[in-house]
Formats: structure tokens, sequence, C-alpha cells
């Protein structure tokens, strides 16, 4: 199975954010393309990045153009530490100029089942479709230590097959319920750029490079979007173990 398209390795993180910061600039200022749906990634991987958007290139992105969406959302409220869109509030959209109605929200104080069916129908009605999917513009994602992206765990890989654009998961250690973007969805992908630092990430980088027995086991070694490109943003510490 190939599981990537392009793997850009840098020496450190700062460089990681600053090659994506500059491929989402290079994307949207060479188009014209009227709006860019973009899905973030939760967790602490995009923190360096969106600093990094909103402290140095601020002015370089016409964010008018631009809707947030979000790749997955832990079930607590939005002022919650805890809660991916308070992260993307404190690092990137507090320090920007974008529309209130360009930021899609997923309502992780709302009834997870519920809000799963509201997000997806949300979805339906703002995004472009290719098949039955919607179609985002570009997905960042992030991996966790045990291969985990979006809010999909190594023991919940059934929602790769999962006919709704969302669904709600549940983190295997601590039981929290999250609202996850579906594998269909994240397939559908225009561009998807898995922002990945840290030594480690290292074992679970190799074993999807590398095309393994384990990384079989992995949700992160089925990201892979059908029309169209995948890159890997890793810095030297990830990468370390690629054979």
């Amino acid at each position: 199975m190939e599981t990537f398209t392009e793997v850009r390795i840098f020496s450190k993180p700062k460089k990681v954010y600053n090659a994506i910061a500059k491929e989402l600039i290079k994307l949207t200022q060479n188009s014209t393309q009227e709006i860019f749906d973009i899905a973030l990634s939760g967790g602490n991987s995009p923190k360096g990045l969106f600093k990094k958007l909103s402290q140095k290139y601020a002015d370089q992105i016409p964010w008018n153009r631009i809707h947030f969406w979000w790749g997955d959302e832990r079930c607590v409220s939005p002022d919650d530490e805890q809660s991916n869109y308070k992260m993307t509030v404190d690092y990137l959209l507090s320090n920007i100029s974008i529309p209130p109605e360009n930021i899609h929200r997923i309502k992780g104080e709302a009834d997870p089942e519920q809000e799963a069916i509201r997000y997806s129908e949300e979805m339906e009605k703002s995004l472009n479709s290719r098949g039955k999917d919607p179609v985002f513009d570009i997905i960042i994602l992030g991996l966790g230590d045990d291969g985990h992206t979006a809010s999909i765990f190594p023991d919940q890989l059934e929602l790769f097959e999962d006919e709704a654009n969302c669904a709600v998961a549940q983190h295997p250690i601590t039981g929290q319920k999250r609202i996850t973007i579906t594998g269909n969805v994240l397939n559908n992908a225009n561009q998807i750029f898995f922002l990945v630092t840290g030594a480690n990430k290292a074992l679970r980088i190799s074993e999807i490079m590398d095309d393994s027995e384990a990384a079989k086991l992995l949700p992160a070694y089925y990201i892979s979007p059908e029309n169209g490109e995948l890159i890997w943003f890793l810095d030297e510490a990830a990468a370390s173990l690629i054979s």
C-alpha cells in the first residue's frame, strides 16, 4: 500500500512549521479560488505552526477567503484547556483578523451523537463534494504516539469505512469521547499535510514509511487521499528511524 506521496524532512520543528506556513501562503496566494476550506489538527503538534502563521505571516494570508474546520474535537466546553478549538483561538484566531462566519467549530459541549450529525450536515451544506463525500482543500493532521490521527484510534479502524462524515470516537485509555471526521472524508481531501515532530514519533513513522506489518494496525497508515496529494512534514528526530 502506498501510504505517502512526498516526505520532506527538516532539521528542527521551527523549520517544519515554516515550510507548512509557506505552503499555505503559496496555495492561497497563487489561486483565483474564492474560498479555501482547511481542517485543522488539535493536540500539541500545531501550536508552533499557529504561532508562526499569526506572528510572522499574518499579513501574507487572505484570511477572509479561508474557512477553518476541525478534524476532531474533544467533548469538552470551548473554554476547556483540552479543547482543540480553544488551543486554536489562543495560538492563532485571537491574533488574526478573520470573519467569525469563517470559523466552523465542533461543539464539544453538545451531545456527542447529535453534534456529529450536525457537523456532518454543516460540512455537506458548506463544502464542495467529490462523489458522495465532502472535500477539504487542505487537512492538517498530527500523529499520536499510538499511531492515531484525527480521533481515529487503533481500536477503531472501522471509522475508515464509516458512511457518515463524522462519528463519535472514544480514547482507548481515558474513555474520553471525541467527535472526529471519518476516513472517507479525510481521504477525499485535495491536500493532506502530516505535521510530525519529535523522537517519540520516530518508531511509528518508520513503521508507516517502511510499510511494515505493524503499520497495518495504525490509523495513520490508512491516510491515502484518492484524488489528492499527501505530504509528510517531519523533523529529523521524527524521521530518525526511517530505513
